[in-house]
């Protein structure tokens, strides 16, 4: 090896080591490097916009339909679905490709400190071994820098195999990212159904209860004056303070739980905070009796539920894992083919095409095939006890949500009852009302009654049509279009108010109720 042979040989060993410690500096200087305040404020300001971009505003009173609309197109949780069930689209979309050969281009150069070369040794044509006769001259075949570059087909049998099972698993996520949404489209609207209804009695009657407050305050200060004064029996009046302290305590309660429902009415709607919402004050819908024939319910609910049909898609998934894990232990064929250059110049074609074909076994493997075919077994008993046990709960909660609509409807034919012989007394406590103490506030305990049975009353109305969202919501009902984002509120929610009609006008009406909609909707 001559000097500027060495000289060339150091100098590419120091470059070497000098990118090793650069590269060992560079992994070591890595820390945790937390958001700053600025980052933080720009990603709060940012998110809140997203928030609530692109929305249509609040032009008027909202129905039932449009607040399931505006749920439905602008719900986060729905977003986030229609995310999940595009991402594994695109992820389907990608797995198609893994399935095509491989195409592969590479160029390159190659060097080294010294020439490559050697001696040869003679062989002995009658003994067919080494002579012991050495070349004197040593020869060498190689540059010592040559330029490389070809243009390589490759197809492998065995991974075409498993792209293609891994592209089929993608094709059921998809469907199962599919029945996520319509869960969570079934789940938004049972959450609408219950807080509208009682956010709509809040409307209703916060008014009254506000003023009849205020009334109580000024009668209970007007017992404690007479019996101070000595107007009323001391027994008497501390009897009447105790009932409209308890009247008061009660609508407050009630008072509290329903203007919460505004609250989650506005949430579910997405609408930005301190958005002014009323609702439509409409006539109620009329509740009925459900059909009895509860069959029809479960088959339904059988067929629909969104968690038993991704269950079912999952049950393909995991026998499609087991699948790919038989063909890993099938024989793997390998094709290879394309041309190629190398420039050196001792060579007599720098130009060729190249092909090959490969077949392999791994022997070990063939004994995994009796424990597959055990796995396989065993995964499908698996899936399909777990996709009954999952029936099973469906239809006890068919039965359960039955019977709970059932009750609600006699809590409200109650509930109706009380409030109206409330009203009646209240009207005999106005007519026999005279100017004393006792009479005025027998009026305002009459009139909290009364107050009190109202909110009962559109209380057990909100069981009532929350106890039919669950039982919509237990059976699987869709009531959307597939695509949503291209529907202004309006459209989306005459759509829903439709499907939801044909629905409880076909499918859940008793045999003796007319085809007109009579369910809660």
């Amino acid at each position: 090896m001559n000097r500027r042979t060495l000289t060339i040989h150091r100098m590419n060993s120091l470059a070497v080591f000098a990118s090793s410690l650069l590269l060992l500096a560079g992994c070591g200087s890595l820390t945790p490097t937390p958001y700053t305040k600025d980052e933080i404020k720009d990603r709060v300001v940012s998110d809140r916009q997203k928030m609530f971009a692109e929305q249509e505003p609040v032009s008027g009173p909202i129905t039932f339909h449009e607040a399931a609309a505006r749920a439905l197109k602008y719900n986060l949780d729905y977003r986030l679905k229609l995310m999940e069930s595009a991402l594994s689209r695109s992820l389907y979309d990608v797995s198609k490709f893994d399935m095509l050969p491989r195409l592969v281009a590479n160029a390159g150069y190659a060097g080294r400190s010294n020439t490559a070369g050697g001696y040869s040794e003679g062989i002995n044509l009658a003994t067919g071994k080494p002579d012991g006769i050495v070349t004197l001259v040593p020869s060498t075949a190689t540059e010592d820098n040559r330029r490389l570059a070809g243009l390589t087909l490759s197809w492998n049998v065995l991974d075409f195999g498993v792209s293609y099972y891994r592209a089929q698993q993608k094709a059921d996520q998809i469907l199962m990212a599919e029945e996520r949404r319509r869960k969570v489209v079934q789940n938004v609207l049972q959450d609408v159904r219950n807080a509208y209804w009682r956010a709509v009695g809040a409307q209703r009657l916060i008014g009254d209860v506000n003023s009849l407050i205020d009334r109580t305050h000024k009668a209970l200060e007007a017992a404690r004056k007479a019996e101070d004064q000595g107007l009323l029996p001391r027994l008497q009046a501390l009897s009447y303070q105790r009932a409209l302290l308890d009247a008061v305590s009660l609508m407050n309660l009630r008072r509290q739980d329903l203007e919460l429902a505004r609250a989650e009415l506005a949430a579910l709607m997405s609408l930005p905070p301190g958005t002014p919402m009323v609702l439509a004050d409409t006539e109620e819908p009329i509740v009925s009796t459900l059909p009895n024939d509860t069959e029809t319910l479960e088959r339904m609910a059988l067929e629909r539920r969104p968690e038993i049909m991704e269950e079912w898609y999952r049950k393909r998934v995991t026998a499609t894992d087991i699948k790919i894990a038989k063909a890993q232990v099938w024989p793997n064929l390998s094709l290879e083919a394309g041309p190629l250059y190398d420039s050196n110049k001792y060579l007599y074609n720098n130009n060729w095409a190249e092909a090959g074909l490969r077949l392999s076994l791994n022997l070990i493997k063939l004994l995994q095939w009796p424990a597959l075919d055990q796995a396989q077994a065993d995964q499908e008993l698996t899936d399909d006890t777990r996709r009954m046990g999952l029936s099973m709960a469906v239809l006890t909660q068919v039965h359960v949500g039955k019977q709970r609509y059932e009750l609600s409807l006699s809590e409200l034919k109650f509930a109706e009852e009380i409030m109206r012989v409330d009203g009646r007394l209240l009207e005999y406590a106005k007519a026999a009302a005279s100017t004393s103490v006792d009479s005025e506030l027998e009026v305002i305990r009459a009139e909290a009654r009364w107050l009190l049975a109202r909110y009962q009353r559109q209380a057990a109305y909100s069981n009532a049509q929350a106890a039919w969202g669950r039982l919509y919501n237990s059976v699987g009902l869709d009531v959307m279009p597939e695509a949503i984002e291209s529907h202004d509120i309006k459209t989306l929610a005459a759509e829903i108010k439709r499907t939801m009609g044909k629905w409880e006008s076909v499918e859940l009406r008793a045999p003796d109720t007319p085809a007109t909609p009579k369910a809660p909707s």
